[in-house]
């Protein structure tokens, strides 16, 4: 007795496998879709945005450090960006450290 009926619950687990995976993952599917278009896609964005606003700089712009330092670019090189803080205080900073380009006078009229 025990034998058929272990032997009737096997076919009816295998009847749902096959099919019933499918359904399992579904959720974490669904989850990881979710993630995507509300964390990964907006963060790479952002991150494009911010590349092509560093490749784009140019003497002159007025920009802020991501560690608060206000000024303006007086150099450029390859990799750093020399910022004139000051009248004649000058720092060097990387240019991925450069956080975002300031508003000048004339971009407030606007």
């Amino acid at each position: 007795m025990i034998d058929i009926a272990y032997a009737m619950g096997q076919s009816g687990q295998a009847a749902d496998g096959v099919g019933g995976g499918l359904i399992n993952f579904l959720p974490i599917i669904l989850m990881f879709v979710i993630f995507y278009f509300l964390l990964i896609r907006p963060q790479q964005k952002k991150a494009k945005e911010h590349q092509n606003m560093v490749n784009n700089l140019k003497k002159g712009d007025r920009v802020i450090t991501s560690g608060g330092i206000y000024g303006e670019i007086s150099a450029i090189d390859e990799n750093t960006v020399t910022v004139e803080i000051a009248d004649k205080v000058r720092i060097k900073v990387s240019r991925p450290s450069i956080a975002g380009l300031r508003e000048t006078s004339s971009d407030k009229s606007k």
